[in-house]
């Protein structure tokens, strides 16, 4: 393959999802403005974040295939970020105790060399069971999940905060959804398999 491959994020998740392509791929750390903008849908916020990341790449990259991947978890109308700390992190998985989150992931694939990009959503569902303070709690002294948007990891113990989960790709709650990443790569004529 003529182009590298770019993964514009600094998430250790997103990198050790995209490690199981076995694909040789370069980091790039992107600095982009996150905030959300005024009256913006979480739908439109994590598709221009996306693009952004992936966008913030191509200088230092001419020739490459670029991946910027966005998150967010929402509950409702209501925009659950990372929470940053224990106590917010506790407000957040009160508030999803008995509700269903939507985790929306916006991927971008931007191809340098010819500036074309495909972008697209993929969304997953989860039903949290009705949690006490002492679970909530539990959980969070275990695993810290204060980088996580919705403050849990559903690859770790996360899972046990859980009623249900629902979606065609569960590496999409992770924040790379590998299964639309492979077709849009394969649309680039580079093919995994």
């Amino acid at each position: 393959m003529s182009l590298s491959l770019v993964l514009a994020s600094t998430s250790s998740f997103r990198k050790e999802i995209l490690n199981r392509l076995h694909i040789p791929f370069d980091i790039f750390a992107p600095n982009v403005d996150e905030t959300r903008l005024i009256n913006e849908t979480p739908i439109d916020l994590v598709k221009r974040l996306a693009k952004l990341k992936a966008q913030s790449a191509q200088t230092s990259y001419p020739k490459a295939l670029i991946i910027g991947s966005d998150q967010v978890a929402v509950i409702g109308d209501n925009l659950l970020g990372k929470p940053g700390t224990h106590q917010q992190a506790i407000e957040q998985l009160n508030f999803a105790s008995g509700k269903q989150v939507d985790f929306i992931t916006g991927i971008c694939l931007l191809n340098t060399e010819t500036g074309k990009y495909q972008l697209d959503l993929v969304n997953f569902k989860v039903k949290f069971r009705n949690l006490s303070l002492n679970q909530i709690e539990n959980y969070l002294n275990k695993e810290k999940p204060y980088n996580c948007s919705g403050s849990f990891k559903s690859e770790g113990l996360g899972v046990a905060l859980l009623e249900k989960m629902e979606g065609n790709d569960s590496t999409a709650i992770v924040g790379l959804p590998l299964i639309r990443l492979i077709q849009m790569l394969e649309n680039e004529n580079l093919f995994v398999l």
